[in-house]
């Protein structure tokens, strides 16, 4: 009995030590809602934004399943882990010689016989990471677990970005649709009046033609924008992951905020992003490989030990008599594998390399993402300020025309198409203020995830 519980104290041991170190690198169950970045959200002041972020929170198959790979990384991390621990098990056997050959054992000779033979017995083995080998590939598959992490925050980085672009896609449209509703009902009435000019002979068929075709063209564009505002309205329900909910809210475009970007963001920012953290952990991960596979070539070590019960008769199998225990350590090297270990070096040395080579691509990618999405953006804030001066002489144009329709001095055709070109000037600056608002979008996706304006207090 002293075997066994010499046995089973190291084999309580040799768990607990990996276990401990288990339960302190446990995860936080709430750091999902950081991916989401409620607060840069909050930026742009539209409740109903964010409440159609944190609904795809809870709903969006994209997330469960980012969600559900990161518990899978996390359950191959526990078998790699369980390869390091003692292995106990019970292996019960029972046999019966019906008739066994003569057993010569030196001078002594055992008869033919027949018997049964019950054997119950608790069995361990344990190989010995004395060159840590079985450590490094644990170390390995972790990373891997944190590169699975990264990718899960870059579907969330990417899902919230796409919900708000389609969400301020969709205050467009719907604001280019009752713009164009008003076009063409002005346009109606211009062609009713031309109608009676040309029957008056007051213009020629072709300024009537013109007018015509001119309101086939708002109409179609009117169906066009009808048309869009479709396919984007349910984009969102599938960006939402609620497939009952069939009326998709947003704010009115006069409440649409505007933020600030900086004039240029500094190249450390990509630090953040999810591709540049997943290359370096890929090449630490490599790395582990690299070294598990050097110490492939050293001797193994492996302790072994039983304690049961081995009896002939089955009532007596838990007797004093028929208690047996061994211990014992098998040691091996292996001195000729057809060259797999040497090819297996080989290729994580070369994955390791790659990595490398990854890594600087993906700097070089990242860098011109960001520089890309914050041009764009400048233009966008350029373009949309020319638009909007442009809009508002317009208007004061069109407040002009009024004044003189009043007193006599402006046709009413004339005012119809002043009020006609105001609506038209209004369409641009309503495209460029939205796609100044999804560029700034890009900006946070481009940066990964992080307020672009507030980067420099975390650099």
């Amino acid at each position: 009995m002293k075997i066994f519980r010499i046995i089973l104290a190291l084999f309580i041991l040799l768990c607990n030590l990996p276990i401990a170190n288990a339960a302190k690198n446990k995860d936080n169950t709430d750091y999902r809602l950081e991916y989401l970045n409620i607060n840069w959200w909050e930026n742009y002041k539209d409740p109903i934004l964010t409440e159609y972020i944190m609904k795809a929170y809870q709903n969006n198959q994209d997330l469960k399943i980012a969600s559900l790979n990161v518990e899978q990384a996390k359950q191959v991390a526990k078998q790699s882990l369980a390869q390091e621990l003692p292995q106990l098990g019970i292996a019960g056997n029972f046999f019966r010689d019906f008739h066994s050959s003569d057993v010569r054992f030196g001078d002594v000779l055992i008869p033919n016989y027949s018997q049964s033979n019950f054997v119950l017995p608790l069995t361990m083995t344990y190989e010995l990471d004395i060159w840590g080998e079985k450590r490094l590939k644990t170390k390995s598959i972790n990373k891997q677990v944190e590169i699975v992490k990264q990718n899960e925050r870059a579907t969330y980085i990417s899902l919230t970005s796409a919900i708000a672009s389609t969400y301020y896609n969709l205050i467009k449209l719907d604001k280019l649709m009752s713009n164009q509703k008003e076009l063409v009902n002005l346009q109606k009435e211009i062609v009713e009046m031309t109608k009676k000019k040309y029957k008056n002979g007051l213009c020629p068929v072709t300024e009537l033609m013109q007018e015509q075709q001119l309101l086939t063209n708002f109409e179609e564009m009117l169906e066009i924008y009808t048309d869009k505002r479709d396919i984007v309205a349910r984009e969102m329900v599938v960006l939402l992951g609620d497939r009952n909910n069939n009326s998709i809210q947003h704010s009115e475009y006069e409440n649409v905020n505007l933020i600030t970007i900086p004039d240029n963001i500094a190249a450390e920012v990509i630090q953040f992003r999810p591709d540049i953290i997943k290359t370096e952990l890929y090449i630490q991960k490599t790395g582990f490989d690299v070294k598990a596979a050097r110490r492939d070539f050293l001797p193994k070590i492996l302790l072994y030990g039983q304690v049961g019960f081995n009896a002939y008769q089955l009532g007596n199998i838990f007797n004093g008599n028929t208690f047996k225990s061994a211990a014992g350590v098998a040691p091996s090297l292996d001195l000729f594998t057809g060259g797999a270990k040497m090819a297996r070096l080989k290729y994580n040395k070369l994955e390791l390399e790659k990595a490398q080579q990854q890594y600087e691509k993906t700097i070089l990618t990242s860098l011109q993402e960001v520089n890309n999405s914050l041009g764009i953006a400048l233009t966008n804030q350029k373009n949309y300020q020319s638009s909007l001066d442009r809009y508002n002489i317009e208007k004061e144009k069109c407040n002009l025309s009024n004044r003189r329709l009043e007193i006599g001095a402006k046709s009413r055709l004339e005012n119809l198409r002043d009020k006609e070109r105001v609506l038209m000037s209004e369409k641009d600056e309503v495209s460029n203020k939205i796609d100044y608002i999804i560029a700034t979008i890009n900006i946070y996706k481009a940066v990964g995830g992080k307020d672009f304006n507030k980067i420099k207090e975390e650099l």
